[in-house]
């Protein structure tokens, strides 16, 4: 996410929450694609996650040395944007006319919110326009990126923490209510598209092929098989971590295959997920464990008289993350980070499933007979299986075979073009070739045993942007 909302509209019902989200409803003609990435740093000469400021000990003297805040600042005098600050720190950038953000993830991780395009070529524009500014100006500090879904050394004491006052919050609350909260916050990456909807009806359908079918996206675009220098026993263990983080703001939501599911529906659910903070100027009141319910009745302890607004709303929405999220549109939330052609092919795959009708139409009569039980068995099995798992006696790797064909025949239709006269089915490319054989994490881990004689280091070289 790259900054939070500050709409201070008030809100006083459920039925105002309801209307917010029918308010996200897009003609067709006008649907986007937005693409989101996470990358880890790491120091070229060391290895060492970089930290906000300052220089890791374990790091040789450099003549230029710089750590995050330092890569923003040199972002922002390539780019033009503008910053965005928590109290005196620089933690993000953002495109005052609509061309994206850059936000910090718990970790250091570097995140681009691309801006929502018509296009999966102008994502891939969009992509090369900032690994050649970010490029630049991280080459200057010897910081390289990881292109893994989990950083595949470093233990979880080691990981910097960025100065971000919800960061703060959360960390405090996630031992709490799960196991692994931590290791997704400050040692995990993932890619994410986001589509958008037309209508309730639009987004029940959506949302319940995307939810069924985000263990494919799991599978194919598995890449965290390391932890702490060694093989995990997981293709895709940032999947896995996001099994044990906490239960009441994660998972496959069992309610959206559910008569009745609606915007409605949704609203209850998130009204009863916990709060983390509510922001007040550029103050963040630690209210974790809270209920939005008590705050919208001007109830809530830790603010005494305050009312909700629409900014705490959409910011609490933030804090939710079911594997997809419903906000004004739709969040795919089930891949790992990987290399370049994987970071196009996420969008790809659903903008040629969502955007498509004969295709949705198809993959939601592919996931119809799934049931609940189905789909919570293959989401358990899929981190550790990966194409291998079932779902309903069924190999995974069938179903993606399946799921990309009407992904590549609803981009066909879609029949948007670039200058060479290609449609965007060529993205899905990578995806193919990983159905047929084996998915990137299984590749890692075959060099692990084999040419990187048990040592992790080299990823630090093949496994970067």
């Amino acid at each position: 996410m790259a900054r939070d909302v500050s709409d201070s509209t008030p809100i006083t019902s459920r039925d105002e929450l309801v209307a917010w989200f029918e308010a996200g409803s897009t003609p067709p003609e006008r649907f986007a694609i937005g693409t989101e990435h996470e990358k880890i740093p790491f120091y070229r000469a060391c290895h060492s996650a970089v930290p906000y400021e300052g220089r890791p000990t374990d790091c040789p003297p450099a003549s230029s040395f710089a750590g995050v805040r330092g890569l923003l600042e040199g972002m922002r005098a390539k780019l033009g944007w503008e910053a965005i600050c928590d109290g005196a720190h620089i933690i993000g950038l953002y495109d005052e006319w609509g061309g994206g953000a850059i936000s910090l993830e718990p970790g250091g991780q570097f995140e681009l919110s691309g801006a929502p395009l018509a296009t999966i070529h102008q994502t891939e524009a969009e992509l090369d326009r900032h690994f050649a500014v970010l490029q630049g100006v991280a080459a200057a500090f010897d910081i390289g990126f990881l292109s893994l879904g989990m950083n595949p050394k470093r233990r979880l004491s080691e990981i910097p923490t960025m100065p971000k006052q919800r960061y703060a919050i959360m960390a405090n609350y996630m031992p709490k209510v799960g196991e692994r909260g931590l290791d997704m916050m400050f040692r995990t990456s993932t890619v994410q598209a986001n589509l958008d909807f037309s209508s309730e009806a639009d987004m029940v359908q959506k949302l319940r092929v995307s939810l069924a079918l985000q263990p494919v996206a799991t599978a194919l675009f598995a890449n965290s098989p390391f932890t702490d220098g060694k093989l995990n026993g997981f293709l895709s263990a940032r999947s896995e971590i996001w099994r044990h983080t906490d239960a009441a703001r994660t998972g496959t939501l069992a309610f959206a295959f559910e008569p009745g599911m609606g915007f409605e529906r949704y609203v209850d659910y998130a009204l009863d997920v916990p709060m983390y903070f509510v922001k007040r100027g550029e103050t963040y009141i630690d209210v974790a464990g809270a209920s939005f319910r008590d705050l919208l009745a001007g109830k809530l302890d830790a603010c005494p008289g305050e009312q909700a607004t629409l900014s705490d709303w959409a910011n609490h929405l933030s804090t939710i993350f079911p594997e997809v999220r419903l906000k004004r549109y739709l969040e795919m939330r089930g891949a790992d980070a990987g290399p370049r052609p994987m970071l196009t092919a996420l969008p790809a795959l659903f903008a040629g499933l969502l955007y498509d009708s004969a295709a949705l139409d198809q993959a939601h009569q592919l996931i119809k007979p799934w049931t609940a039980d189905d789909r919570e068995k293959l989401r358990a099995d899929t981190p550790r299986l990966g194409l291998d798992a079932k779902i309903a006696g069924r190999p995974l790797r069938d179903v993606a075979r399946d799921v990309l064909s009407l992904a590549r025949a609803g981009l066909n239709r879609r029949a948007r073009l670039d200058e060479q006269g290609r449609d965007e089915a060529y993205f899905l490319d990578p995806l193919d070739v990983i159905a047929e054989g084996r998915t990137e994490a299984e590749r890692l881990i075959d060099l692990f045993k084999t040419e990187w004689g048990g040592s992790v280091e080299p990823a630090f070289e093949q496994c970067a942007y």
